[in-house]
């Protein structure tokens, strides 16, 4: 009878543990940190960008970017976005005319996603890293984290992604600039001649947790 009651009184002391665990989100907080440490490794490209805004972070090259909000009130198209250059897929084929409006803007390809209107509230300084932390915060489904390359990432919608290493002394592709080629293919890119990017089959989870391969453009740098 002692036992039993010593059982049941260690399974009451666990609980609070073990539901301070399941509520620990790994895959957010982890993201943070090595996001604060791709900003440090970065800081010479990563400027305040009052276009769009808030902030962005430079490809090496300078031809990509991934621009995130500091205030999702700003009336801006995206509050997440990637820019890239559009020249390499003019070369390859492309037809702007078919291409959904606001995706061609004069030389750059613009993809992401329009988050709200919320006004974003700070405890502290308006810096890169906070903007990152609020859009965990309030959008954490858009962070993912991707098994195959060992990547944290954000997706900035319609399958386009910016991802960065989990570990980059570990890792040979500390960034990744990562497009769908679907609505570019369908007007009129031949992806193999997309010069500067990678058109690769990349290994993801589906929405049922299953692995599977999917098209993608690649654009990646290391930066240590």
């Amino acid at each position: 009878m002692k036992k039993k009651i010593i059982i049941a009184a260690l399974a009451m002391a666990l609980l609070p543990v073990l539901a301070a665990c399941a509520g620990t989100d790994v895959v957010g907080s982890e993201s943070v940190n090595s996001f604060q440490k791709v900003l440090t490794a970065m800081d010479q490209n990563v400027i305040e960008d009052e276009m769009n805004g808030g902030w962005a972070l430079v490809s090496p090259d300078g031809t990509e970017r991934f621009i995130w909000s500091r205030d999702y009130s700003s009336g801006n198209p995206h509050d997440v976005m990637l820019e890239f250059d559009a020249k390499p897929f003019l070369d390859a084929g492309l037809d702007p005319s078919k291409l959904a409006p606001g995706i061609l803007v004069e030389d750059k390809i613009m993809v992401g996603s329009d988050l709200g209107d919320e006004k974003l509230s700070y405890k502290g300084d308006v810096t890169p890293l906070a903007s990152y932390e609020k859009l965990v915060e309030l959008y954490r489904d858009r962070i993912k984290y991707h098994a195959d390359l060992d990547h944290y990432g954000v997706n900035v919608g319609d399958r386009n992604m910016f991802e960065w290493a989990k570990d980059m002394s570990t890792n040979d592709k500390d960034i990744v600039f990562v497009v769908d080629p679907a609505q570019f293919i369908d007007a009129g890119v031949e992806p193999e001649k997309v010069e500067g990017w990678v058109f690769a089959k990349v290994k993801v989870m589906d929405e049922n947790g299953k692995p599977i391969e999917v098209d993608k453009f690649l654009k990646p740098f290391s930066i240590q």
